[in-house]
């Protein structure tokens, strides 16, 4: 048996989910999502306990048993408390800046970058005095939040000698020595 796919899902209480067919909806405080999933993997909900269970010990449905176990439960997690993430902007005259749904950047390009988030994620960017500036992007989707955090860190990735980039916050960027000493 899979590890994560065998310990079952606890329902909080504010939380619904519903199962029809082959799709699973989970809905909450937060918003409402759906996920379609494969018929080699059985669910079942009894008393806001959900198990999941798989036809066969056949590898790709091995993978499938956790793979949806794991899906369902970061949906169940993103209505009831939602997912955030922050990231730093270092760098020297690097700046963000946030109104509504557009992040501005300026990240040493001759140009800004002005970057559309989706609608179901909050964003904010705050700059302290003598601070790097921090953009935090919050929704109750991980996937989608997982994805534009991707986006908007492979505009600018930290590079090893000075550490200047966007990095996500408490990320180590393994740092490089420079060039040796000249020629004697």
């Amino acid at each position: 048996m899979s590890r994560i796919g065998k310990s079952p899902i606890t329902i909080p209480s504010g939380v619904e989910v519903k199962v029809d067919g082959n799709v699973i909806s989970v809905k909450g405080s937060k918003g409402t999502l759906t996920q379609e999933f494969d018929s080699c993997v059985g669910v079942t909900i009894e008393d806001n306990v959900i198990t999941f269970s798989r036809e066969s010990d056949a590898p790709q449905h091995r993978a499938k048993h956790g793979l949806y176990r794991a899906l369902v439960n970061n949906m169940i997690v993103g209505v009831s408390e939602g997912y955030k993430k922050a990231m730093e902007v270092i760098g020297v005259g690097y700046r963000a800046t946030a109104t509504g749904q557009t992040l501005e950047l300026s990240l040493g390009y001759s140009h800004a970058i002005i970057l559309e988030v989706p609608s179901e994620i909050k964003v904010s960017a705050e700059t302290l005095k003598g601070k790097a500036p921090v953009v935090t992007l919050e929704s109750y989707d991980k996937q989608l939040v997982g994805q534009v955090a991707a986006k908007i860190r492979s505009l600018r990735k930290p590079e090893p000698y000075k550490g200047k980039g966007i990095r996500f916050v408490g990320e180590e960027i393994r740092r490089k020595a420079g060039k040796a000493a000249g020629k004697k």
